[in-house]
């Protein structure tokens, strides 16, 4: 026994016989309280000590036991059993317990005997009837994720700052009116929760989250957010639904890492512009005052998938909105839109809501059809000679005005090529580097398999929602195509069981097919 203690198969860790010899200073006195065999199994905190975890949700515990904060401290029931060094069950190597969850019980407080676990770096809380934490909750140095969701708590402790490795942080579902002094000092916070409570302002200090990706403050009472949240330079993610806000810092627009803003069920009387969020995702204004959208207010949402504007006051949408070329989903619906622009046609829509607006242009059983044949009646409203209102700028995919007006030069190295019109311009097949065609939602009658076989690095080519009859066998021998969609057409062949058996199986078909 003498010498250094070494930890390892068949050796004996001192550090945990220590408890043995002297009781841990950590402990303090043994307090009475809930009885551990039966409100704990003694094989749970048996396998707790091995694992370094506990789980007691859902167990109505009005408080927690004292063994639980214990678990670490005191010698276990089962070496009083068997003292022998040689036994299988090496209690005196037991882990510290790092994950401890207590939710969905009835605990209103929680003791300082927290502060008997001081390895934890889950402490998860949520779901019970806790009005306050114990200041001992700053000696948990190592945690890292802490929820204390749906509670009643209505203050945080000022101890809660001291936890400067606390990367997620749950406090939905509470009282809070405020948030604590020094709250900043969670420099490490990459997700934090404060929806669902009762909070009137953010204070600008809040800037200083600045490794903060993730931020919900919905569900209060904010009428306003601080100028300077455009600090936080990772946030992806904000949500501000259900607030009171009337208008929306402009410097907010600055927030260049910003995926996605909810700003749904506020008082928002304009919508924002974005001129930095070139990430900007998704942009939901739902629910609001919104009385005019105008080019200004699109022009920057250059990545933008889904613009929620439901149940605002628009009239009108603008032309512009053929500028937002990354378009999936938009929802107009319960608005005051009485017509809309063609050009809203030429997006790659994959969802259009109109109903609740008295529009007068489009009727009501074409709106009932669904998107694409919303999108294709309004391009049939476009005239074949007009320009395209959709910007060709962009570097890997381009949109012609014309057939006539192909710049071979300018569009040669494109590896991507997004085009609107009725047929395939033979300088498409001369485009050896294409490796993406998407030409779906247009009115497309053919396609040459003979040509397109030239083009060798062509792996996707979407031919969906166009006016194709026939599909010509030889199609078949386009060999290296990974991804070929051809659902929306006329034709009769390839039958829909083909289709939906994927790419391989269309060009199996389709060579099967070839006349010999």
């Amino acid at each position: 026994m003498g010498g250094a203690a070494v930890s390892g198969p068949g050796t004996l860790n001192m550090s945990r016989m220590k408890r043995v010899a002297g009781p841990d200073p950590r402990a303090g006195f043994k307090a009475g309280g809930t009885d551990c065999s039966t409100s704990v199994p003694q094989g749970l905190l048996k396998a707790a000590r091995k694992s370094g975890q506990l789980n007691l949700s859902g167990r109505n515990l009005s408080e927690v036991p004292q063994c639980v904060w214990r678990i670490n401290v005191d010698i276990p029931e089962e070496a009083n059993q068997n003292l022998s060094f040689g036994a299988t069950e090496r209690w005196w190597e037991q882990t510290d317990l790092t994950k401890l969850i207590i939710s969905n019980n009835k605990l209103q407080s929680l003791t300082d005997d927290l502060r008997l676990l001081p390895a934890l770096t889950v402490l998860d809380i949520h779901d019970n009837q806790l009005t306050s934490l114990p200041s001992a909750i700053r000696e948990l140095a190592n945690l890292q994720k802490l929820n204390i969701s749906h509670n009643k708590l209505k203050i945080l402790p000022e101890e809660i700052t001291n936890l400067r490795n606390l990367k997620w942080l749950y406090l939905q579902h509470n009282e809070l009116i405020c948030i604590s002094e020094g709250f900043e000092q969670l420099s490490n916070l990459e997700d934090l929760d404060l929806s669902n409570n009762r909070l009137t302002t953010v204070p600008a200090s809040f800037s200083s989250l600045s490794s903060l990706v993730r931020l919900n403050l919905s569900g209060n009472q904010l009428k306003s957010l601080p100028a300077e949240i455009n600090r936080m330079k990772r946030l992806k993610h904000l949500d501000c639904n259900s607030n009171l806000l009337e208008t929306i810092p402009p410097e907010l627009a600055g927030m260049e890492s910003l995926e996605m803003l909810y700003l749904r069920r506020n008082k928002l009387r304009f919508l924002p512009e974005f001129p930095s969020c070139s990430l900007l995702k998704e942009l939901h204004v739902g629910e609001n005052q919104i009385e005019i959208l105008e080019a200004e207010h699109l022009k920057h949402l250059n990545s933008i998938l889904v613009l929620d504007l439901r149940d605002n006051k628009l009239k009108s949408v603008p032309d512009e909105i053929i500028l937002l070329h990354s378009l999936e989903r938009l929802d107009l619906s319960n608005n005051d839109i009485s017509s809309l622009p063609y050009s809203l046609g030429n997006l790659h829509l994959k969802f259009l809501a109109l109903e609740g607006n008295p529009l007068r242009t489009i009727r009501r059983e074409i709106i009932n059809k669904g998107t694409q044949e919303v999108l294709k009646y309004l391009r049939s409203k476009i005239k074949d000679d007009g320009p395209s209102q959709r910007d060709s700028s962009t570097e890997t995919a381009m949109t012609l005005p014309s057939e006539s007006r192909v710049n071979v030069h300018a569009i040669i190295t494109l590896k991507m090529l997004d085009y609107r019109f009725k047929m395939l311009p033979e300088v498409l097949y001369r485009i050896f580097t294409l490796e993406t065609i998407l030409i779906s939602n247009n009115q497309v009658g053919s396609v040459d398999p003979q040509k397109m076989k030239m083009m060798e690095n062509l792996t996707t080519l979407d031919l969906q929602n166009n006016d194709l009859l026939q599909i010509p066998p030889e199609l078949g021998n386009c060999v290296n195509l990974r991804t070929l969609l051809l659902d929306g057409n006329p034709f009769r062949v390839p039958r829909a069981a083909i289709l939906m058996k994927g790419t391989a199986a269309i060009l199996e078909y389709l060579r099967d097919r070839i006349p010999t």
